[in-house]
Parts: structure tokens; C-alpha cells; sequence
């Protein structure tokens, strides 16, 4: 055993995972791998978004496969225990297991970097090996290859895991990065000693790999291939089971259902079915709230990180996906490594790669509110975003306007969006108009779920605001139109009934005790000019 040939590090990684309350079982993707191994000569390499369970995943593999340490009392009780290939590979095989996003101390250049990988694999090979004459001078393919001269039986199991961290550090030149990809091939390449290579990491090798490098991998991305799709990120009926779990053992239970699917669903397979963020599943049900999970941990967590190498490309697309209407992009997975994004779809390619943005039937969207908090964050703080900038700051005072019915203040902040030369602001049809108007209300995400085209009474209504933590806020139902008048918005409202939405079914306690506004916001296409209405339907 060693560092990082049949580490044991693995096992007690995934180990201290299962015993947790909500953890979900995936160990099915080992069938689909116990075929591979069996063939020899296998290489994965698995890319998704940062939390979404890529590290948990190579644990779990690493602690099976690897013969370092007997893992039964760990698989004994999951889904895999079941499976008539079990025994025959659990814990049967040479594994070597690297984490590439540990640091040497006080790293500060590639080298410092490859040589502590190098040195303790060598270290390792040689403890492992006593009786062979194993030079810690020799690269570590060549010693690889004197081993398995020595013993032709010899097969290994590579789980490399964060492959490419190191494209992301500051000390890396572009000739570190050729050579990293070097070492990766020597390594791996067309070895006699590799029964599976299993990588995983953010960014796609096919750019990076612009040769022939790396081309024995087979490349499952999220967006790309259906293939291993269920394994990263949690389904609804994952999540279904997790919730059941957290009502269970809450005695005050502060999430519903439908919250943890506003705040982290969202993201897509190839195949189209939803994945919720696994993390923030995880640590909302653990802290009995729903709130933001998405850390920052350097800037390519940082929204603006994305855009501000073109702002004026990407303001009215921001505007939009904001609304929540998706806008259309060429997503190219490659495009998103590179260090310099200029252009629309290479920065929303990156987005998509991150996590940012999802992707389906052609159209980037933001996916959920944790990441809807994220952008209305970034538009509130960055005035290089003009207009929208302008329009988002002035969100607290609309919302203010709009509960005192002061509908004077509400057409004045409206008219700003004539201060400015956008084409997004033509008003051609009411899509225009519910950007806008979402942006000016941006801050009441900060207290209220806003659903946009949201079923209610006989009909769909524009806007429905409600109240989360704090019931009593006034509920706000928001009807736009163009080329007509506030009074024929309110007057849909009423006759469709929008307010039903928030009655509680029939014998429940009513959930929302504040008041019922009615607001109407319409936009005269000839005199350029915006008005307002709101109306008490309830007090």
C-alpha cells in the first residue's frame, strides 16, 4: 500500500460517505465498468460541472477495485452487492489512484508540482517491489514497463481524478501544459499494463489534446453522451427518496418538495432528464434550509469571470435568461478552455461547462434560483453591464413603489429603459417587455419566489410573487401588456382569477395572509411610454 498505489485513502473517503444521512447509492456504474476491465486496454474520461459528485465517484471506484484494503463491510449492504460479478472484482486488482488538485507546500511552478506526483509513485513502485531493481531516476512508464516484464500478468486500474486542475493555476506556462499532456500519454498510452483508465474532471480533452495525445479516451460529457448521465448529479426520484428521508428524521421541517426543485434543479442530460446539484441537495436537507450552497473558490466561480471580455455581446442575452427565457447558442464544449473568451458562444460554452448555464433543445437557461441569486447578484454590483446595471439597482425602489401602489415612482424607473440605445428595449412583442420589467424587480427575489407564466385560476398569468420566509408580505400577481391599457391587464387578472394561486386547498389554513395586489404594467408603442396600475384584490 501506498500513497498512491492501493491507497487505502479511498476506501475511508467513501466509507465516511455512505454513512451519512443522505447519501444516494451509484454503485451500478461499476457493472458498466466490470466489462471494460475484463477487456483491457479501457480509457474513460468523465467531465462535469464542480459538485457534482466526480470525487465521491472515484472513490467509490478506487475503494472496490483496489486490493490495498478489503471493502465488503462497505459494498455489502449497496446496490452492486447484488450483481453476479461482484466477488469476482471486488478488491482484485493493482490501483493506482491520483488526486491532480493536491498541492506540493508553497508550490509556485509546474515543476515543483510533477515532481512530487512523480517521486511518490516511484516510492511506491519500489516499496511495492522490493526485489526489482527499480531506479528513482527512470521515468515512471519505464519503470511501469520493467515491472511488467517481470510479471506479464500484471494489470492496473488508473483512476486519475481532476485531471485538469492544473490548467487552471496561474504558475502553468502553455509548454508546462504540452508536457503535462506528455507525461498523461507516456503514461497511459497503448501500455500492456492498463486494464482501465478512469478519469474525470471539468473541461473536455479534446481541445487541450489537439493531437493525438490523449485520443485513446472515450469522452462522456453532460451534454454529449447519455452514457453514465444518471451517476453525476441527483434524479427526481433521488431526490424523492432524500426528501422522504429528511421528512423522516426532521421533527421541524423547514423545506418543502417543490423548494428544493426551484432552488437546485434544472441541469440536463443528452437524453433530456433532470439532474438537481448534489451538494446543495445535500447540505439544504442537512440544514434544514434552503439557501445558496454555490461556493466561490477562485474566479471561474465568479459569473463576470465568463463575460467580461465582451459585455456588449451577452447584456441583452443576460437580460433574458434573467426572465428566464432561454436564449439560443452553439454549444461547443472544447471552447471552453480557452484562457481568453471573446466570442457569444465561447462564453456561454463555459458557462454551460461550469455549471452556470444548462443547456437544451438549443437554448442556454440559468437552471434554478441558486444560480438566478448568483446573476441577480452580479447585475446589481457591475456597472459595466449599463443598462442593466442601471435597471437592477433600481429594483429595491420599484418593489417599494410597487406595495405603496405609488405608480407614478413605478412608470419613472420603467422610462429609464429609454435612456439608453438597446435594441433589446424595442418592445416588439411582450417576451421584450417581461425582461425588462423582471430586471426592475429583481430585488424581490430576495423575498419572494417569482414564477414567471405560472398556472393559475383559468389561465397563465405573467408574474406571480410569493412570499417565502415571511407569509404576511403582500402577494403580487403582475400582468403586462402592449398596446394596451394597466386596466385591461388588472381586468384579466380578475376574470381569469389569477388569485386562486394562492388559496390553500379546500379546508387548509391559507398560507399567504398578506394582501393580494393586482399590478398592471403596459407599454404604448406610439407615445413611448410606460403605465402602471396596481389594484388591492384582497386585504
Amino acid at each position: 500500500m501506498g500513497v498512491y498505489l492501493n491507497s487505502t485513502a479511498a476506501y475511508t473517503l467513501y466509507k465516511s460517505e455512505t454513512v451519512k444521512p443522505y447519501f444516494v447509492d451509484k454503485t451500478l456504474i461499476l457493472k458498466e465498468l466490470f466489462p471494460l476491465v475484463e477487456e483491457g486496454n479501457n480509457y474513460l474520461c468523465i467531465t462535469r460541472p464542480r459538485r457534482f459528485g466526480k470525487t465521491v465517484m472515484a472513490n467509490m471506484i478506487a475503494s472496490f477495485f483496489s486490493r490495498g484494503r478489503d471493502a465488503e463491510d462497505i459494498f455489502a449492504s449497496l446496490l452492486i452487492h447484488t450483481d453476479k460479478d461482484y466477488q469476482k472484482y471486488r478488491n482484485q486488482f493493482t490501483v493506482i489512484h491520483i488526486v491532480f488538485n493536491e498541492l506540493p507546500r508553497r508550490c509556485n511552478s509546474y515543476d515543483q508540482y510533477m515532481d512530487r506526483i512523480e517521486k511518490r509513485l516511484v516510492r511506491d513502485l519500489q516499496n511495492e517491489y522490493p526485489d526489482l531493481e527499480l531506479s528513482d531516476t527512470d521515468a515512471i512508464w519505464d519503470i511501469l514497463m520493467d515491472i511488467y516484464t517481470a510479471n506479464p500478468e500484471l494489470r492496473i486500474i488508473f483512476v486519475l481524478d481532476e485531471w485538469d486542475f492544473i490548467f487552471h493555476q496561474e504558475f502553468v506556462t502553455e509548454e508546462d501544459k504540452k508536457d503535462y499532456l506528455l507525461f498523461l500519454r507516456n503514461l497511459l498510452k497503448d501500455r500492456p499494463y492498463i486494464s482501465l483508465a478512469y478519469m474525470t474532471g471539468i473541461l473536455p480533452i479534446a481541445k487541450y489534446s489537439s493531437g493525438s495525445e490523449l485520443n485513446m479516451f472515450a469522452e462522456f460529457t453532460m451534454t454529449n453522451e447519455k452514457r453514465f448521465s444518471e451517476y453525476f448529479g441527483f434524479t427526481d426520484e433521488e431526490v424523492d427518496r432524500l426528501y422522504q428521508r429528511y421528512v423522516e428524521r426532521t421533527e421541524e421541517k423547514m423545506i418543502t418538495r417543490d423548494e428544493l426543485k426551484s432552488w437546485y434543479d434544472g441541469y440536463h442530460t443528452q437524453s433530456g432528464a433532470r439532474l438537481y446539484n448534489p451538494r446543495s441537495i445535500v447540505l439544504s436537507l442537512s440544514n434544514n434550509n434552503t439557501g445558496n450552497y454555490w461556493t466561490n473558490s477562485g474566479p471561474y466561480d465568479e459569473i463576470f469571470y465568463y463575460i467580461e471580455n465582451n459585455i456588449d455581446e451577452v447584456r441583452d442575452d443576460l437580460a433574458l435568461m434573467v426572465s428566464g427565457i432561454g436564449v439560443p447558442a452553439k454549444i461547443r464544449e472544447y471552447a471552453a478552455t480557452s484562457m481568453n473568451l471573446q466570442t457569444r458562444d465561447e462564453i456561454f460554452s463555459a458557462m454551460v461547462v461550469y455549471g452556470f448555464l444548462s443547456y437544451e433543445n438549443g437554448n442556454v437557461v440559468i437552471p434554478n434560483r441558486e444560480l438566478m441569486e448568483k446573476f441577480a447578484e452580479m447585475l446589481r454590483k457591475e456597472a459595466s453591464l449599463g443598462y442593466v446595471y442601471r435597471l437592477a439597482k433600481e429594483s429595491d425602489r420599484m418593489l417599494k413603489a410597487t406595495l405603496a401602489q405609488d405608480t407614478d415612482t413605478m412608470s419613472q424607473i420603467l422610462e429609464l429603459a429609454h435612456n439608453t440605445e438597446v435594441p433589446l428595449l424595442s418592445y416588439n412583442n411582450e417576451t421584450e417587455l417581461t425582461a425588462v420589467v423582471n430586471l426592475v424587480y429583481l430585488a424581490a427575489r430576495d423575498y419572494y419566489r417569482v414564477e414567471r407564466e405560472d398556472k393559475s385560476g383559468i389561465g397563465y398569468v405573467d408574474f406571480v410573487f410569493y412570499p417565502v420566509k415571511d407569509k404576511s408580505l403582500d402577494c403580487i400577481i403582475l400582468e403586462l401588456k402592449v398596446d394596451h391599457t394597466p386596466e385591461e391587464a388588472i381586468q384579466q387578472i380578475i376574470d381569469k382569477k389569477y388569485a386562486l394561486c394562492f388559496s390553500g386547498k379546500l379546508g387548509e389554513q391559507a398560507q399567504y395572509t398578506g394582501r393580494i395586489l393586482a399590478v398592471g404594467i403596459s407599454y404604448n408603442k406610439q407615445k413611448k411610454k410606460h403605465f402602471c396600475k396596481v389594484e388591492v384584490l384582497k386585504q
